[in-house]
């Protein structure tokens, strides 16, 4: 199904990543302005905090403190409100660039990254899903990974599932009691020509997956049927159901120095059939 067309809710950002549905506002990282805002459901934009290492995912613990991945730097922040400070340094287990990230109801943070130098055009790499416990401590809970992107877990808490970009697909693991990952497996094959960047579970169980190789947000069923489409003009990066809307990302490039210099980035939004589900 075509849904038509999206209004945009805002635009003039560098580049939007790890969208998040919090407390009935849009927050997000503006990447390559090195800042996390919050956005009001008018278009109305608040900084948050600045991260000086290029801000990603998003998440909360239990207490109420955000958590902020850094990429460049591979930390993970704990931002309480008022100060910055470090959760834990994932430089000893990412193989590159930490990215997105999904928090758990416990405070427990899976966190990608890139595995290889993708603006300089290096060779692409497998690399690694990092579980950060809500003690700051970490390990590595999968491996073998095409650029482990977009991740959601779902309603029961019992399945993890992460978008591998370099992969085109969507995989899933059985989650433990201890956060641990068991028996991997493809969730969905994405059309050819997609792949998936930033998605989001809906409570009929469809994944949202944002896609900037083909400027378009699709949902797909477990087995990878697509039930829906959304048309974009640019690249879509990242998506979150929040309210009775979608909310999708949107660039004309992910190039840090042409984000800086076009400011592109769009907030698009158009009515969802579906509510959010889980975690993010």
């Amino acid at each position: 199904m075509d849904m038509g067309k999206t209004d945009i809710l805002l635009d003039g950002l560098c580049f939007g990543e790890g969208p998040r549905w919090h407390e009935d506002q849009l927050w997000l990282s503006d990447m390559h302005a090195h800042e996390v805002l919050r956005v009001s459901t008018q278009g109305v934009a608040e900084h948050v905090v600045s991260v000086e290492n290029r801000p990603s995912g998003l998440g909360w613990l239990p207490d109420g403190d955000l958590l902020i991945v850094s990429m460049i730097d591979c930390k993970l922040l704990r931002f309480d409100g008022t100060a910055l400070t470090t959760h834990a340094d994932l430089s000893a287990l990412a193989s590159f660039h930490c990215n997105d990230m999904v928090v758990d109801a416990k405070g427990r943070a899976y966190v990608g990254n890139f595995g290889f130098d993708l603006h300089n055009k290096a060779t692409p790499r497998a690399a690694e899903l990092i579980l950060v416990e809500p003690d700051g401590s970490a390990r590595v809970v999968a491996d073998d990974m095409m650029f482990p992107n977009g991740t959601v877990i779902t309603a029961d808490g019992r399945t993890l599932i992460v978008g591998e970009s370099w992969g085109g697909t969507l995989t899933a693991f059985d989650i433990g009691a201890n956060g641990d990952l068991s028996n991997r497996r493809t969730w969905a094959e994405l059309p050819r020509g997609a792949i998936p960047d930033g998605i989001c579970l809906d409570t009929e169980g469809g994944i949202w997956s944002a896609s900037p190789s083909t400027d378009e947000c699709l949902r797909q069923v477990e087995g990878g049927e697509v039930t829906h489409r959304v048309a974009l003009g640019q690249g879509a990066f990242a998506c979150i159901l929040g309210g009775d809307d979608l909310y999708i990302l949107t660039a004309s490039s992910s190039e840090p120095d042409v984000c800086k210099s076009k400011k592109s980035g769009r907030i698009e939004v158009i009515k969802a059939p579906y509510p959010g589900a889980g975690w993010p």
